[in-house]
């Protein structure tokens, strides 16, 4: 995506942290800007059960429950999975506030680019928004079931999810496929996490609290 995405970033961090963009219509139904709050951290495994329903972790919850305001029409707290991507393993999750600011960066890219088309069509076209019941469980669309490569008779069997935190989203994925991923990646690791991330800039906090507060 190169420099349209670069310039992508300070938008979808920054001014679309409050998603005034994409909340016209909502405002107007008496929703009040999404605003993303905290981040998803640390990972879950959790039961696929007989209905195809899997429990998100309390911690994720909070930070979904934070970017989605309820109304009457809309009590539940929602998400987005993004199942596209044909070369992944997994599906990404976002809270509504982080899907907006995911749905702001593609819209920055040219209209008509290849990368347009490309992030349009795997980012936004291919996903589901799906709500939390009381109990805390979303159920997995039938796209998603076949992204993670999860059948009816692995259901009937018993399998098990695996809930990755990545900070601004959340991977889904089969368990045992995680964790040969997860396996495969730090068998092939040369260097300490903190030294990568020295490397690259540090942001600046206070500007970030204060995206938030205002």
């Amino acid at each position: 995506m190169g420099q349209a995405a670069d310039r992508a970033v300070a938008a979808a961090r920054s001014a679309v942290r409050i998603c005034g963009a994409r909340n016209g219509p909502e405002l107007s139904k008496g929703r009040k800007p999404r605003i993303m709050s905290e981040t998803f951290r640390g990972e879950y495994y959790q039961k696929v059960d007989s209905k195809a329903r899997v429990l998100i972790p309390a911690a994720f919850r909070r930070v979904l429950d934070a970017g989605d305001t309820r109304t009457p029409d809309s009590p539940r707290t929602r998400m987005v999975i993004v199942y596209g991507g044909k070369d992944r393993q997994h599906c990404d999750c976002y809270s509504m506030a982080g899907a907006d600011a995911l749905a702001a960066w593609v819209e920055s890219l040219p209209l008509g680019s290849k990368a347009r088309i490309r992030t349009e069509r795997d980012l936004i076209t291919r996903s589901a928004t799906v709500e939390v019941d009381d109990d805390g469980r979303i159920v997995l669309p039938t796209q998603v079931r076949e992204k993670l490569g999860i059948t009816p008779e692995m259901i009937k069997e018993g399998v098990d999810s695996a809930l990755a935190g990545a900070a601004d989203r959340f991977g889904l994925w089969r368990a045992d496929a995680y964790r040969a991923v997860e396996d495969d990646e730090d068998d092939d690791d040369r260097e300490d996490a903190l030294a990568i991330l020295g490397r690259f800039p540090k942001p600046n906090l206070r500007l970030i609290h204060n995206a938030d507060a205002g």
